[in-house]
């Protein structure tokens, strides 16, 4: 087989199986039409002389063959999406530049510190930064609109590839002049449950943690949904009620005693922040970058 026949849009498209399951699922995702990606891995099969499917009512999916040259296809696919990357960043009339998604705690807590070094690292590439709550991180970054997106969700979708850069962990806040604020000891988890909380918009990490963590005992509908925790914070401050909010966002205002921590008796809510992307599995360029560093921000047992 002449090297110069090798279609590398049909190996990702087989590199796509491997990721997504079927061979319409990696058509999907690479926005290409089934037909062409069908005559494509086709196409593939009969120069390689090697059958990488199996064609079944149900979807296509990698034959044993299919899966060991899948393997050897991913190193040729990243390796020519480096070469476009490096190309990319020699043309001297195009600035590079990156798109991230960020949920609402890491954005506001982390994100300028790594994007401070990243300039500093970085300084011709620019950096469009859009907040986001979780669910719609994953949906942009599912759907190609960013390049890497940051998270603090309990569960990444099946599809994406993520890396841990941080650990957080959720507290539950009350004003110093709470009834809580004056107890001796933790509430029940019972109890938490029980109470109407100020709570972030539904898809927000934060939310989907909480209501996970008390998913076996009866709840009450919130006070209130807030889109921010800022604008939760200064609502607890108020007197408005309790919350239940990362340390990250409420340091300074324990510290300064505008709010009061109150610990719940046998409730766990530490919960990991995660970079996430579309495959392939090894993120390059730009995005790259900024994940590495985050991981060197990151102090990680």
């Amino acid at each position: 087989m002449d090297l110069r026949s090798l279609d590398l849009g049909a190996l990702e498209l087989l590199v796509g199986v491997d990721d997504h399951g079927s061979l319409s699922a990696a058509a999907r995702a690479l926005n290409v039409a089934q037909p062409n990606a069908s005559r494509a891995v086709s196409r593939l099969e009969r120069q390689l002389g090697v059958r990488l499917l199996n064609r079944l009512v149900t979807g296509s999916r990698l034959t044993t063959d299919g899966t060991v040259v899948a393997h050897w296809a991913r190193r040729t696919v990243e390796d020519a999406r480096a070469l476009l990357d490096v190309a990319a960043g020699l043309h001297g009339e195009t600035a590079a530049e990156i798109t991230v998604d960020a949920s609402m705690t890491v954005a506001e807590h982390l994100m300028p510190q790594w994007l401070g070094t990243f300039r500093v690292e970085h300084p011709e590439t620019t950096v469009h930064l859009r907040v986001r709550n979780s669910t719609e991180v994953f949906e942009s970054v599912s759907a190609g609109a960013c390049d890497v997106g940051f998270v603090e969700a309990p569960s990444i979708p099946r599809g994406l590839h993520s890396a841990l850069v941080g650990l957080d962990r959720l507290v539950l806040v009350v004003a110093p002049d709470h009834k809580w604020a004056r107890r001796p000891g933790p509430i029940s988890i019972r109890e938490l449950a029980a109470t109407p909380l100020l709570v972030r918009e539904s898809g927000s990490g934060t939310r989907t943690t909480l209501e996970l963590a008390l998913t076996n005992y009866p709840s009450v509908d919130p006070i209130l949904e807030l889109g921010s925790s800022a604008s939760i914070r200064t609502a607890v401050a108020g007197g408005v009620g309790p919350a239940v909010l990362s340390t990250l966002a409420v340091e300074d205002s324990t510290r300064s005693g505008d709010l009061r921590v109150i610990e719940v008796d046998g409730l766990d809510l530490s919960r990991q922040l995660r970079a996430v992307w579309r495959p392939p599995r090894t993120l390059q360029g730009p995005a790259a970058e900024l994940v590495t560093i985050a991981l060197r921000s990151a102090q990680l047992p």
